[in-house]
């Protein structure tokens, strides 16, 4: 296990159901959501959808400073493919700067088709250096604003699959985001990338998978929202996705960075009353990585 987890753990909005994507479910207000996550102990979250908190950087830093919260990073979709990529560089160059604005370290960046999160397709010779190309210029220009670029696959992006995964890491140097949950949706064994790239690897998102709803999202039975609100994402320690042999993993490689509670969660009903829903799954979360972090320490006692 890495050393010091819990200083190093950090929330964000999705895993209270706030998603930009349409019908995902109810948004919580961020007064709530952020004084849910400050109770639990976290003391550090990202951003969540574009509009959800506020760009200023002085009114951000407040509103996570009003709950004992810094800022880590924000979730970025960018279309990097096209012949035209300067309007993608441009909202690369907005959000970076308002991300370093309210402290943040990461600029995590996931590739889609489009703005409207199309369905992906397979790129051809010329995206695919066009993409390589736009990500060294999307690195280049938020590591002026002293953040850091890591690459997220994700499922409905191009970075869907692990072909697509495959093919990136080795046309591109940019650093990466283990997300256990969507490497696992992409056919990736989470365990297999961070012992292959942890080295790669500047960003985590922690979240567990069922692995019987990934097969229906997969064979397309189930759409990523539909999947989500069908019990996809599981509290950690709950899943498939092996979050102990993860983190031990990452832990070979030296990685002492953010590790970020990332549980997509869909609220498809009333809003649950304060203490409810969202919070007892992040709870779960933590509880485990506690659980998890205990044991380390007590077979690191015992061989002593």
């Amino acid at each position: 296990m890495p050393k010091h987890t819990s200083s190093r753990l950090a929330g964000a909005p999705i895993s209270w159901g706030v998603c930009e994507v349409p019908g995902w479910g109810r948004q919580l207000p961020p007064e709530r959501v952020l004084a849910e996550m400050a109770g639990l102990g976290l003391t550090a979250t990202e951003l969540g959808p574009i509009g959800y908190l506020p760009l200023d950087g002085a009114a951000l830093r407040a509103t996570l400073e009003l709950h004992g919260l810094r800022l880590v990073g924000g979730f970025v979709p960018l279309v990097l493919h096209d012949s035209d990529r300067s309007g993608a560089l441009a909202r690369a160059e907005a959000i970076a700067a308002a991300l370093a604005a309210g402290g943040a370290d990461v600029f995590v960046a996931a590739l889609v088709r489009d703005d409207a999160w199309s369905a992906p397709e397979p790129l051809d010779d010329a995206q695919w250096a066009r993409l390589v190309a736009g990500l060294d210029e999307v690195a280049e220009l938020v590591a002026a604003r002293g953040l850091e670029l890591a690459v997220h696959p994700h499922w409905g992006t191009l970075l869907e699959r692990a072909d697509a995964i495959e093919r990136l890491l080795g046309a591109s140097a940019a650093g990466w985001c283990l997300d256990t949950g969507h490497l696992l949706l992409a056919g990736i064994d989470p365990v297999a990338f961070a012992e292959a790239h942890g080295d790669r690897t500047v960003h985590v998102h922690l979240k567990d998978v069922d692995a019987a709803v990934a097969g229906r999202l997969r064979a397309g039975e189930l759409t990523l929202v539909e999947a989500t609100q069908a019990g996809l994402f599981r509290p950690l320690g709950a899943g498939d996705a092996r979050i102990e042999p993860v983190l031990r993993a990452l832990a070979r490689h030296g990685y002492e960075r953010w590790l970020v509670l990332e549980q997509d969660t869909a609220i498809t009903g009333p809003e649950p009353p304060v203490g409810s829903g969202p919070v007892v799954d992040v709870r779960q979360s933590i509880d485990f990585l506690d659980t998890v972090a205990l044991e380390e320490e007590r077979g690191v006692a015992r061989h002593a």
